[in-house]
């Protein structure tokens, strides 16, 4: 009779300690486990991602799963570039408070102990920031320009050629921009993530009664809501072809889910030497058919049609 009151309360205890859950983690540790492993909680801190205690607010956290997404998809671009000693090279455009650069120095190039990243930004004041924060950190690797896009291309702080471009929100034709400096530069990879994009969209506007006498699809974009999503979705449609048509392999994919940004598309192109004839056939076809050939060919590196007119013949005596 003991013994089997000796096994009843055995089985209480054991049944006690595994009703029992595990210590909620400190809100420290939450942190760090949304971290990369080896990560600077400083430059977090320093980038206002981390709160001075150390916390992430929900804007914050929204941009930081961004970049360490963005991250994922660059990082084995730069293993790739840096293998037999390489010195890989990153322009990072449009860069602002340079968010993607700080981290993927911190994560990549500081271990590394090789290659360059350029942050290109028009705003003096962040440029001036970065500069001091980087040499805060000893991110001795890292060079800001004061510049535009276009300007950069033959910026003479910058080296002849460019292995990664990159272009976070580069509003309307500024990747445009960023995707001609990436072909100047002969860069090996280029991701883009488009933002606000309004030239085709005036484009559309402006030809719209006439499109739509022409043809029904022109409902596509006879609202002003719609001409301004139908422009956006045509330009972003334009920029693959045109890296298809220059010898690139690309990628088109989300950045993060809808909840966290509308402005979502991301672009990857791998550099393959092959350049498609059907894909700048496709691009001057649609052109063509949305009225843009005059406006944007010259955009997109359409040279002008030939000439297709017979050629005079001389007059027989």
């Amino acid at each position: 009779m003991k013994r089997a009151k000796a096994a009843a309360g055995q089985g209480g205890a054991s049944s006690s300690s595994a009703g029992r859950t595990a210590p909620k983690p400190s809100p420290e540790d939450q942190v760090l486990q949304e971290l990369r492993p080896g990560q600077s909680i400083e430059l977090l801190k320093a980038l206002h991602i981390l709160t001075r205690e150390g916390r992430l607010n929900q804007d914050s956290r929204r941009k930081l799963k961004q970049v360490y997404h963005l991250f994922q998809f660059i990082e084995p671009l730069l293993q790739e570039l840096s293998q037999e000693g390489h010195a890989a090279t990153l322009a990072d455009h449009g860069a602002g408070k340079s968010y993607l650069g700080f981290i993927l120095y911190d994560l990549f190039f500081k271990t590394l102990g090789r290659g360059h990243i350029y942050g290109i930004e028009t705003r003096a004041e962040l440029v001036e920031h970065s500069r001091a924060l980087a040499q805060r950190l000893a991110f001795e690797r890292m060079s800001f320009l004061n510049l535009s896009v276009a300007e950069s291309t033959d910026a003479a702080a910058l080296p002849q050629r460019i292995d990664v471009v990159t272009a976070l929100h580069a509003c309307d034709t500024a990747t445009d921009d960023a995707i001609a400096f990436g072909l100047a530069k002969q860069a090996r990879a280029m991701v883009l993530v488009p933002c606000c994009q309004a030239e085709v969209a005036a484009c559309l506007r402006q030809g719209k009664a006439l499109q739509l006498s022409r043809t029904p699809l022109a409902e596509l974009w006879r609202h002003p809501l719609h001409t301004r999503e139908m422009g956006s979705q045509i330009t972003n449609v334009l920029r693959c072809l045109h890296l298809e048509a220059s010898g690139y392999q690309v990628t088109v994919t989300e950045l993060v889910g809808w909840e966290h940004s509308m402005k979502n598309e991301l672009i990857v192109a791998r550099y393959t030497g092959q350049k498609k004839r059907s894909a700048a056939e496709r691009l001057r076809a649609i052109l063509a058919e949305f009225g843009l050939e005059q406006t944007l060919a010259a955009r997109f590196g359409l040279p002008p049609e030939a000439d297709t007119a017979p050629e005079a013949v001389p007059a027989t005596v």
